[in-house]
C-alpha cells in the first residue's frame, strides 16, 4: 500500500485586486497580484479504494458538508477525467477562516490535486488536472502551484511566477462571512460596463521598500462594496492601520479578511499581540508572504 502523503494548503492573499470591468458574460475581468502565506490548512491523503473526506480543526465545523467541499468536488472532476484514477481518504486540517477572501476552499482543493497527481505520477501541468481545477472554482488554478504570480481575466488567465522579497504581515478576520457573488453583485457594474481606473503597475521589485512603495499606487476594487455588506471590515482596517510600525492595510480577496504589512517579523508578530488584545475573539495570524 503506497505511504501516506501530505501537503500544506497555504492561504492566498490578493495584495492587489484591480476590478477591469464585467464582461458580456457577466464574468469580472480582473488583474491581481497573489501571494501565499506561511499559514494555511494541512491535508493528508491515506491511499485506498474509496474517495472519502474527514476534518478536523478549529474552524472545521463552518466548512460545509462532505459532499459540498471543495477538496471532494476537485477529486471528483479529476477522477471523471483520468480512467482509474487512485484515491484514498483525504483527512483536512481546517485552521483559516471560512468564506474569508483568503480562498481556504480554494487552496484546500488545489492541494487535493496536488496530492492526487503526485499518486498517480501526474505532472501539474497534466491537462486533466488543469481542467480538473478550473472547473472546482475560479481561485483554485492560482493556488495549484502557490507562489506570487499576477492573476488576470476571470482567474484563468496566470502570469509566470514572480521573485518578489518576502512580506511580513498580520492578517486578521473578524469572523464574520462574507460570500463573493454579493460582493461583486453590490459592485454594481452591468454586463459590458467598467470602472475608470488607473491601470495596474508593474510589481517586481528588489527590495520590500520598493514592493511597498509600489503597492500604495495599488488597490482592492472591491474593497468599497464589502465594506457596505459587513461594516465590521471598516473597523478592522482601521484597528490594523493603528498597529504600531504598520506600513500598509488593505482588504484580500472580497473580504472580510484584511492585512497589514510590517518590516519584519518581529514587528508583525509586536502588532498581531496588539490586536489580540483588542479584538481577542478576532482571527489574527503574524505569517509572511511570498
Amino acid at each position: 500500500m503506497p505511504q501516506p502523503l501530505a501537503t500544506r494548503a497555504p492561504a492566498k492573499i490578493n495584495l492587489t485586486l484591480h476590478v477591469l470591468g464585467r464582461r458580456a458574460d457577466g464574468y469580472h475581468e480582473l488583474e491581481s497580484l497573489v501571494v501565499f502565506a506561511g499559514t494555511g490548512d494541512d491535508l493528508r491523503l491515506e491511499p485506498g479504494g474509496t474517495l472519502a473526506l474527514a476534518v478536523t480543526g478549529p474552524t472545521a465545523p463552518l466548512a460545509g458538508n462532505h459532499a459540498d467541499n471543495l477538496v471532494m468536488k476537485a477529486a471528483r472532476l479529476l477522477a471523471e477525467r483520468v480512467s482509474g484514477l487512485k484515491v484514498g481518504t483525504f483527512c483536512l486540517t481546517k485552521r483559516l477562516p471560512v468564506a474569508a477572501g483568503i480562498g481556504g476552499g480554494s487552496s484546500d482543493a488545489a492541494a487535493a490535486l496536488r496530492l492526487l497527481g503526485r499518486l498517480n505520477s501526474l505532472p501539474l501541468s497534466h491537462p486533466a488536472l488543469r481542467e480538473a481545477a478550473r472547473l472546482t472554482g475560479a481561485d483554485v488554478p492560482v493556488c495549484l502551484e502557490p507562489r506570487a504570480q499576477m492573476m488576470r481575466g476571470a482567474g484563468e488567465d496566470l502570469g509566470p511566477g514572480l521573485s518578489l522579497p518576502r512580506l511580513f504581515a498580520v492578517l486578521v478576520n473578524p469572523r464574520v462571512p462574507v460570500e463573493t457573488p454579493s460582493v461583486f453583485k453590490a459592485l454594481g457594474l452591468q454586463p459590458g460596463q467598467g470602472l475608470p481606473a488607473a491601470a495596474h503597475p508593474v510589481l517586481e521589485a528588489p527590495s520590500p521598500d520598493a514592493l511597498l512603495a509600489l503597492l500604495k499606487n495599488t488597490r482592492n476594487d472591491l474593497e468599497p462594496p464589502a465594506l457596505q455588506i459587513q461594516p465590521v471590515i471598516g473597523e478592522a482596517l482601521g484597528l490594523l492601520r493603528a498597529t504600531d510600525g504598520c506600513r500598509l492595510v488593505r482588504m484580500s480577496g472580497s473580504g472580510a479578511t484584511v492585512f497589514g504589512l510590517y518590516d519584519d517579523c518581529d514587528a508583525a508578530a509586536r502588532a498581531a499581540r496588539q490586536f489580540r488584545r483588542l479584538r481577542p475573539n478576532w482571527w489574527v495570524k503574524a505569517t509572511s508572504l511570498r
